[in-house]
């Protein structure tokens, strides 16, 4: 893994501001792991991408995840406190799950990234769970005939449960109790969206930086960025004395 310096984080925020959540990630992934830029990784199953961020998001932000959601029953704000490990240890962040499942004879290759974005292409103006469900699993669906398949909700309920025991990391949920009204709830964590955020932060913050510096020194943006954040966070301390 490579890591990323603050040119890198502006770099690649520049690249990726204007891209889909879902790109932003593989962007993210592309950048800080050089030796998989022959691979696709639209085409990695999910929790292979997922173990890819959570080992970005350690390396450059740290172990520990901050969140924040709201509780569905009483729209309490909480604030969540993760562990990087309790969601992929360390020893396991380079796993890679088996490709395919089979179910009742039929098989299937686990979802991908190309899969999502592909879906929120066709479900754009029908935001159904059930039918995105069926579609993702039609595409997924491993058949030398491309006929239409459909499943009752019993079979449906068995292939998700197989593909999400063969890809845990697939789909992240959170499970928290609201310190308000006590209530039991979960929430999925959407790490490309959320190590975004954190890059946008951390981005916004170093243009910030370089624009006093800038004005109060007349150095150039390189220049600025090449100190260490110890030199860099004491000019500015000089500066806004």
């Amino acid at each position: 893994m490579h890591p990323l310096s603050n040119a890198d984080f502006l770099s690649l925020w520049e690249r990726g501001r204007q891209l889909h959540r879902l790109d932003r990630g593989l962007l993210a992934i592309h950048t800080a792991f050089p030796e998989i830029r022959v691979e696709s990784v639209a085409d990695w199953p999910l929790g292979r991408r997922n173990r890819a961020l959570v080992k970005l998001r350690s390396s450059c932000f740290g172990p520990a995840l901050q969140c924040w959601t709201t509780c569905p029953q009483c729209a309490e704000k909480i604030e969540l406190n993760i562990a990087a490990d309790a969601i992929a240890p360390q020893e396991e962040r380079d796993h890679q799950p088996e490709q395919t499942v089979t179910v009742n004879g039929e098989i299937f290759r686990l979802p991908t990234s190309r899969d999502l974005a592909r879906l929120a292409r066709e479900m754009e103006h029908e935001p159904d769970r059930g039918t995105a469900a069926i579609h993702l699993l039609r595409a997924c669906r491993v058949a030398e005939e491309p006929a239409e398949k459909s499943w009752s909700e019993e079979e449906l309920e068995t292939i998700g449960e197989s593909m999400a025991e063969a890809d845990p990391l697939a789909e992240i949920l959170l499970g928290f109790e609201c310190p308000a009204c006590l209530s039991t709830c979960s929430e999925a964590l959407d790490l490309p969206t959320f190590l975004w955020a954190e890059i946008d932060a951390l981005v916004r913050r170093l243009l910030l930086e370089v624009h006093t510096l800038a004005s109060a020194y007349g150095w150039s943006e390189r220049e600025i960025l090449s100190l260490s954040d110890a030199r860099r966070r004491l000019y500015l301390e000089m500066v806004q004395a």
